[in-house]
């Protein structure tokens, strides 16, 4: 069977399809649609600064019903649809379907686009707690102006204690996450049918000409309206990235049967705020709400947009962890927080990365309506790569005809270059942010992989080397002494450079040695049945190969376990763990990278976790071995 045959089987049995409850439709409230949830408490606000502040009635019904169709088609069959059927064995998010249409290594300009999407989303995911916590503070202006100085300073506040918390993880108070976001989509909903029944008219808006006589009378202007229109779109990939934790069917009912109406009731609402008040000003969110309930409308808000953060920063964490596994990022300290929910972990060099970004974008831009024109670039090029990858799958995974996988993911294609030319438009007004950011980590991302392969292609061991140690083994010449000792091999060779290397310094080997190789798979787990392979390639020397998913915290000593049950006799008790620590240097010739390349790579080799903490092993079972690698 070949390997898309194979993808093939594995979708059509795939984890994503668990059966619907109640609980776990609940719980994907609180971690998926955090951010989707809140984006009508900016959202409107930036579509009406983009036709003058004052639109007509038919131009208020236009923008709704842009509003309306574009979620429908974007999130509603776009991603509930087509690209939540293309899961890679349950998971999803953008570097899990990169790795389902092209393999780890291979694939080229889809790699890129893979890469360069799941980059920006660090940068979507620097402005999303700024701008949503920011709109939810700002409400209180609605009711003064005393306290709008202090608006900033408290958000500041906020996301510092957000931040600050993530060390502690969110097991717990996860698990309010989704009953606060389901009163959440019932208040905004309320308030929306609260408009609608003071301008029932406003429904008309459904009608889809509304959305094309706008586009027809404002021409290219359009473009400038598509980039507010955006932000109510903004999180529709996290229906994709988080279906690993609930599964597509329980996503797709929280979205159809809550979220989806819950939004579309709140944007008709302020639409037709705006029809019964030409000249309203502030932002029509709040002004829906009765004067007596705005504060605690704004504590709540504020609650939403902190859980729309945490499953912000939470799914930063889990995409840090696929890259690291995929072979695209430097290996990071990750911390297990819940020891039942395996989702949850901290990231600490991400956490407070993100922390002083996020910082730093709140206090330089001031207010959420300002840090709109930074919004929304990231997104829309993530969402017209991902279009990209799923043609691929539609063509490689499910063998769609040509026609049928062009009209479909062309007619998705249409959209996004539509809103990818809209938020173009807002680069000076800060979209250069996020896109900067992504162009940073898309940088670092490959110059790991180009500097990893590198190093591999610098200490590949020679095969006369090899045959040389073999013969001195079986010949008795080395010297055995009593232990257990395992040798990490940064490749497929059965015969690591630190073994040789610890040979030709203590002139002796222990009596039961490992060959230890770890593989990280393009898929997100591996079964029990395969962790583990076992060669014997002389007496008393073996050769084992340990597998992990790409979402996988790997334990190397549950490993071996494994792999003694498979009859290698390592003793886990009074094993030694032996790996080199390599300083990259310059000297090759010719040079393997660019001089600037080297110079960054070496950085992120240096600082990247060490061995033991990456694969939960105990110091003091563990030595290193250094040499000097030039590249």
């Amino acid at each position: 069977m070949d390997e898309t045959a194979t993808h093939g089987a594995a979708a059509e049995a795939s984890p994503a399809d668990r059966p619907i409850t109640a609980a776990a439709a609940l719980a994907s409230l609180g971690i998926v649609y955090g951010d989707l949830g809140t984006s009508p408490l900016y959202t409107y606000q930036a579509i009406v600064a983009t036709v003058g502040g004052h639109p007509t009635a038919e131009d208020a019904l236009g923008l709704l019903s842009l509003v309306v169709w574009s979620l429908i088609v974007t999130v509603s069959v776009k991603y509930c649809v087509f690209v939540m059927r293309a899961d890679n064995r349950g998971e999803g998010g953008i570097l899990a379907l990169m790795a389902l249409v092209t393999g780890r290594l291979g694939g080229g300009a889809l790699v890129v686009a893979g890469l360069f999407g799941a980059a920006l989303l660090y940068g979507d995911g620097v402005i999303t707690p700024a701008i949503s916590v920011l709109s939810a503070l700002e409400g209180i202006n609605v009711v003064t102006n005393v306290f709008k100085p202090y608006v900033v300073p408290a958000a500041l506040a906020v996301l510092i204690l957000l931040f600050a918390a993530q060390m502690k993880g969110t097991a717990k108070i996860g698990k309010v996450f989704g009953p606060v976001m389901l009163l959440w989509f019932l208040v905004i909903a309320l308030l929306g049918l609260s408009g609608i029944v003071r301008r029932p008219d406003v429904l008309l808006a459904v009608n889809p000409l509304h959305a094309i006589r706008f586009v027809i009378a404002h021409g290219w202007q359009t473009f400038i309206v598509l980039g507010g229109v955006f932000l109510a779109l903004t999180g529709g990939e996290a229906l994709y990235a988080d279906m690993g934790h609930f599964g597509r069917k329980p996503i797709r009912l929280s979205w159809y049967c809550i979220v989806l109406p819950a939004l579309l009731l709140c944007y008709a609402g302020q639409t037709a705020l705006l029809l019964e008040n030409p000249g309203l000003t502030g932002n029509p969110f709040f002004e829906l709400a009765p004067h007596w309930s705005v504060i605690p409308l704004v504590v709540l808000a504020t609650l939403a947009t902190i859980i729309a953060s945490q499953a912000i920063i939470t799914g930063a964490f889990s995409l840090t962890r696929q890259a690291m596994q995929l072979g695209w990022f430097p290996g990071l300290s990750i911390r297990q927080t819940s020891d039942q929910e395996y989702g949850q972990i901290y990231v600490p060099a991400v956490n407070w990365t993100m922390m002083v970004c996020t910082l730093a974008l709140t206090y330089a831009f001031g207010s959420s309506d300002a840090l709109a024109g930074a919004y929304g670039t990231a997104v829309s090029t993530t969402m017209l790569l991902t279009t990209a990858l799923l043609f691929n799958a539609m063509r490689d995974v499910w063998r769609w005809k040509l026609v049928t996988a062009l009209l479909v993911s062309g007619a998705f294609l249409l959209v996004d270059l539509a809103f990818f030319g809209a938020n173009l438009l807002k680069i000076a007004d800060g979209g250069w942010v996020p896109l900067s950011m992504g162009l940073l980590i898309f940088v670092a991302m490959t110059t790991w992989h180009a500097g990893i392969e590198a190093v591999r292609q610098s200490v590949a061991q020679r095969p006369e080397a090899a045959g040389v140690f073999l013969a001195a083994l079986k010949s008795g010449s080395i010297a055995r002494v009593p232990g257990t000792a395992v040798f990490f091999s940064r490749s497929e060779t059965a015969i690591p450079v630190v073994l040789i290397r610890h040979i030709a310094q203590m002139k002796a080997l222990q009596e039961t040695v490992v060959s230890l190789t770890v593989r990280f798979e393009d898929y997100p787990r591996v079964p029990a049945s395969q962790r583990a392979e076992v060669e014997q390639i002389a007496d008393g020397f073996w050769h084992v190969t340990v597998h992990f998913g790409f979402i996988e915290i790997p334990n190397v000593v549950a490993a071996l376990a494994r792999a003694r049950e498979q009859g290698c006799p390592v003793n886990l008790d009074d094993a030694v763990y032996f790996a080199s620590h390599d300083d990259i240097v310059a000297g090759a010739n010719p040079p393997r990278l660019a001089t600037w390349r080297r110079m960054l790579f070496a950085a992120m080799y240096r600082n990247a976790v060490r061995t033991p903490d990456r694969f939960a092993l105990s110091p003091e079972t563990f030595l290193e071995v250094g040499r000097q690698i030039a590249l």
